[in-house]
């Protein structure tokens, strides 16, 4: 293999190119262009980064036996058939394998982002420009030539595929709906390859359900979701206190601020209390809740 060599270690594997009843022991080896699965010497599956069509951490499908825990799952186009490969590992190790193998399919893709295409309520004059698309933690870096940026995941409040025209031509287009710098805006990202977008968009449902598990554990009394949409909503606006904009005790808010920074909805600013991207993030799921 003569390409580097990104991930080695020895787990559990079965595919439906094997035909085998259990899973067999080996080595798992990525490289920037394959995967390989080998038994032994004389027994290797290699399967092209590029006829991967699919990814899932977590869920193996019943043909290949109910053998695995920590897996990846892998739909792969070999000889005209679209068939699965499940690895099996440590959860540590799969769990970082999975990562490795979506950035090593999907970084460096090209894209044509539109960057600010909604600010707020108001759609803006952006014209798409070509980035190349990375994979970090986190966070889904857009990298031009006039500068980079980021979305980070933890701010994102929405996001959906669909097409549009582009150039004169129908391409699929990520729509990410997420705040930035304490404003609500939507980004747009097309590529040219729909196998691409549906593993980015495989990526982002993983990592996007991750991040609305760890808001689901936050118990939210009425109170603290006032504070917050107070908060999202207008902040200390010119010297008035968060106190007398809800028209309660100042103490009582007090309390209430030191709660939600327990909760990680709340930072200390340099101005005083402003909430955390994921505050944000809870406070805008919650404004309908308050303004009813």
């Amino acid at each position: 293999m003569s390409e580097s060599v990104i991930a080695d270690f020895v787990g559990k594997f079965n595919s439906e190119v094997a035909g085998r009843g259990d899973p067999i022991r080996g080595r798992v080896v990525l490289s920037q262009k394959r995967l390989v699965l080998a038994a032994s010497e004389d027994d290797k599956l290699t399967i092209p980064l590029d006829s991967i069509f699919d990814i899932a951490v977590g869920q193996v499908p019943p043909d290949l036996g109910d053998f695995f825990d920590s897996t990846v799952t892998i739909a792969f186009e070999h000889r005209g058939k679209r068939l699965v490969a499940a690895i099996e590992a440590g959860d540590e190790k799969i769990e970082k394998f999975g990562t490795v193998l979506f950035k090593a399919i999907i970084n460096g893709t090209e894209t044509t982002v539109k960057e600010r295409a909604r600010v707020g309520g108001r759609v803006t004059e952006e014209s798409f420009k070509t980035a190349k698309l990375f994979l970090t933690p986190g966070n889904v870096e857009f990298r031009r030539s006039d500068g980079s940026f980021n979305v980070d995941l933890k701010t994102v409040s929405d996001f959906d595929r669909n097409t549009r025209e582009i150039n004169g031509k129908g391409r699929p287009v990520l729509t990410v709906r997420h705040m930035k710098d304490g404003t609500a805006m939507t980004t747009l990202a097309a590529m040219a390859s729909n196998r691409k977008m549906s593993i980015l968009g495989r990526y982002l449902r993983r990592e996007y359900a991750e991040l609305m598990e760890e808001i689901e554990d936050v118990d939210l009394t009425k109170d603290k979701k006032e504070v917050l949409v107070a908060m999202y909503s207008t902040g200390d606006m010119d010297g008035m206190p968060l106190a007398s904009i809800l028209g309660k005790d100042s103490s009582q808010v007090s309390m209430i601020l030191q709660d939600l920074a327990a909760d990680g909805l709340v930072q200390d600013g340099s101005d005083g209390p402003t909430l955390t991207p994921t505050g944000k993030v809870v406070a805008s799921r919650h404004l309908e809740d308050v303004n009813a």
